[in-house]
């Protein structure tokens, strides 16, 4: 068996956000164990017929539960021992068959013979008696086996435990054998490095937490966004990852996500002098955006890249391009076109994706690449730089490199096919490519068409499309589809071919339009703002297939696709780049209105709500259940923890409202536009944080008063055990 290391939940707290080498440690039966034991001691003075005092242990063996099944049977008895210098008495329960949750219900007596001294008080014990013993009491599985019964776990009670009446009755976690196992050098089995991120929360109730909320929620709207508590978590955190987590769930679950995510944005992209280096750094916004994606984008990461990652991985087909790196058995010609085939298809996976991205995610590229067109106004490449810093370099390379830890592969790929492919989709997929090595660039000009360049450039507009119309007019249209399809006029009869025509179809991002034949001049335009709705036309409508309908304020636009390939396609674009239209309809009616009434609910008014709920065409954005308390406990957490810092940045606050010179190094660190006001933040900041940690010392203390260390919810362990002496010492007196 492999080995292994264990650590006890209780300390993994001393871990937390720790790169820790972990020796480990050989797997035995011994070492394995789980379940808990239910004991109860009495301590009992009798009289023996000489005449002499001495004292009886009483053990009773009440019952165990969730002790380990071995080798699909579990058959326990347990094997109770008084133990110390000079004593090692062993008795047995009954074995109790088939079942890992046994009931014993045994009482064990053992003799303790030094007789007390008359001048003590009733039932005391010396105390070098108690402390020289304990009682042993290990549970078993009977095996039929020739290598003999199954250790299930043991236990080790000092009857220093007992109270001032002789009596202790409690659950004890099953603890591993001391000393068991085979005695194996560490060096021989190796070290474990972990990186250990734990957290527990302990919430309250909602209320409890509306004064912090309250005031991260306000960071969204508050200019400039430096001040705001949000930012200042930011600051104080030692990774800006600890901070995106818990800031971008709360603003998700409070629906205001965008604006805070726009509102750091546009302060770092003023910030920014070099349009190249933009959102390139590891800061709040590059991390709130990152988790964002992550919780958003991950089921459009899997329909995009799992079937080509799949395939990829499946074929093993060879891709080494490197002359040096290249095998005896290999051409390098047919490594090439074997990578340029795979380069291709993941190229035009991501790039007919657009359709589905997320509208939350569409939304934050449409927000990105306005501010920095606006910032940059003289570079007319940013707006979409802005966007593939995001889209490809943070969203779907991490995916291609490391497919396994976002659910694309159960494991990591070890082929060399899947290392050189994605590696060269990665940097084919970035709109600016160079490289070092001269067979790189010798490989990317296969991609240096204006065909792949159009591509990405139609891809970043379509996932960064406006849902605000006033800003059309400095936006260039971008066509997105084109085809031949049938329309029908809205007409009064139910049948007549006039009324269906073949017209050409084209998509903008501004508009749908169709005219009588490619490149002629058209026929009747749609602005995005006028499609209320997209869905499809029920076939007995027409008795046509392959229908969808284009719903406008005053009709709809019945429209029949070559295939249902091509109508699924039409629909999708269509209601990606007019959903966030703000008269978008809930309702809409599948079937056609005809010969005065709607073929479907058979209402007569030809302008009432529809019938049935509207589909949307998308999947949903989020699927996220997120606790909004949670999330600002765990942000309570994190300014509780840096709450040190959080003092500093007030000092530095207060030096720089009446210092002008050059900036102490100490202070440095912090980013503070405006001293005074974001000082008065920090007040308000720190007020919440004490209010709340207030709350939980009082929170524990009084848990401390209600939890029963060695009840069935609370059984001793190793690590309680001093636990239940403090506590026992605290609610009673008593000499040992």
């Amino acid at each position: 068996m492999l080995p292994f290391y264990s650590i006890q939940k209780e300390d993994l707290q001393k871990y937390h956000a720790k790169d820790t080498w972990f020796p480990l440690q050989p797997v035995s039966a011994d070492s394995e164990v789980q379940g808990k034991v239910h004991l109860e001691l009495r301590l009992s003075e009798v009289i023996t017929d000489t005449g002499a005092v001495c004292h009886k242990l009483a053990t009773r063996v009440l019952e165990c539960q969730g002790l380990p099944i071995v080798n699909g049977q579990c058959d326990p008895y347990a094997a109770v021992s008084l133990l110390g210098p000079s004593r090692s008495e062993a008795k047995k329960t009954k074995v109790k068959r088939k079942t890992n949750n046994p009931q014993f219900d045994e009482v064990f007596y053992f003799e303790v013979t030094r007789p007390l001294s008359y001048t003590k008080r009733h039932f005391d014990v010396e105390e070098e008696d108690v402390d020289k013993l304990a009682l042993r009491v290990d549970l078993w599985n009977a095996s039929n086996l020739k290598f003999g019964d199954e250790f299930l776990g043991g236990v080790r009670v000092p009857l220093k435990v007992l109270g001032p009446n002789g009596v202790h009755e409690a659950w004890y976690f099953l603890q591993p054998r001391e000393g068991g196992g085979r005695v194996v050098k560490v060096e021989e089995l190796g070290s474990l490095r972990l990186n250990i991120v734990y957290t527990e929360d302990h919430v309250f109730s909602s209320d409890r937490y509306n004064p912090l909320r309250e005031l991260l929620l306000r960071s969204a709207s508050i200019q400039p966004v430096s001040v705001s508590a949000a930012h200042i978590l930011g600051e104080v955190c030692r990774e800006k990852q600890e901070a995106a987590v818990p800031l971008v769930r709360l603003f998700l679950h409070s629906g205001k996500v965008l604006p805070f995510l726009s509102a750091i944005a546009q302060a770092e992209v003023n910030r920014t002098q070099d349009p190249n280096t933009i959102f390139r750094g590891n800061s709040l916004t590059s991390k709130c955006i990152d988790e964002t994606m992550k919780l958003a984008g991950m089921h459009y990461l899997q329909v995009t890249l799992k079937p080509i990652i799949d395939e990829i991985c499946t074929d093993h087909k060879p891709c080494e391009i490197d002359p040096v790196r290249l095998k005896e058995s290999e051409n390098l010609d047919t490594n090439r076109e074997n990578l340029r085939a795979y380069v291709d298809r993941i190229f035009s996976v991501i790039t007919a994706s657009g359709v589905r991205c997320p509208t939350v995610m569409c939304d934050i590229f449409f927000s990105l690449r306005e501010s920095a067109a606006s910032r940059f106004q003289g570079d007319l490449t940013v707006r979409y730089t802005a966007v593939s810093s995001f889209i490809f370099l943070r969203f779907f390379a991490p995916a291609i490199l490391s497919p396994n830890l976002f659910q694309l592969r159960p494991h990591h790929p070890v082929s060399n096919t899947h290392t050189h492919t994605h590696r060269h989709a990665r940097k084919h997929t970035h709109m600016h490519a160079s490289f070092k090595e001269s067979y790189m660039a010798a490989f990317y000009e296969f991609f240096n068409e204006q065909k792949y360049g159009d591509a990405v450039k139609n891809f970043l507009e379509l996932i960064s499309s406006s849902g605000h119309w006033d800003q059309k007019s400095i936006e260039s249209p971008i066509m997105l589809k084109e085809g031949v399809m049938i329309k029908r006029a809205q007409g009064r009869n139910r049948f007549g071919i006039k009324n269906f025509k073949k017209r050409w179809f084209r998509l903008t991002n501004h508009e749908l339009t169709y005219h009588k034949s490619k490149g002629e001049g058209a026929l009747c335009s749609i602005p995005m703002e006028n499609i209320l709705a997209v869905e499809r036309l029920e076939e007995e409508s027409f008795k046509m297939k392959n229908m969808f309908q284009v719903v406008q304020p005053e009709r709809a636009l019945y429209i029949q696709a070559n295939n249902c390939v091509e109508a699924r396609d039409w629909m999708d674009i269509l209601t990606k780049v007019s959903h966030c239209n703000r008269k978008r309809l809930s309702t809409y009616h599948p079937s056609a209105y005809l010969n005065g009434h709607w073929l479907c609910c058979r209402l007569s008014a030809d302008t009432a709500p529809g019938c049935t709920p509207c589909t949307g065409g998308l999947p949903d954005n989020i699927q996220l259940d997120v606790d909004g308390d949670r999330e600002t406990e765990r942000i309570y957490s994190l300014f509780s923890c840096y709450m040190s810092k959080l003092v500093k940045m007030q000092e530095a606050c207060g030096s720089r409202s009446v210092y002008d010179g050059p900036e102490q190094d100490e202070y440095s660190s912090f980013l503070i536009d405006e001293p005074q006001e974001t000082y008065q933040t920090l007040k308000l900041v720190v007020s919440a944080v004490q209010t709340l940690e207030q709350r939980h010392t009082q929170y524990r203390r009084d848990q401390f008063k209600k939890t029963k260390i060695g009840s069935q919810e609370h059984p001793i362990g190793d690590k309680s055990f001093q636990c239940y002496i403090t506590q026992q010492s605290e609610s009673t007196t008593y000499s040992i």
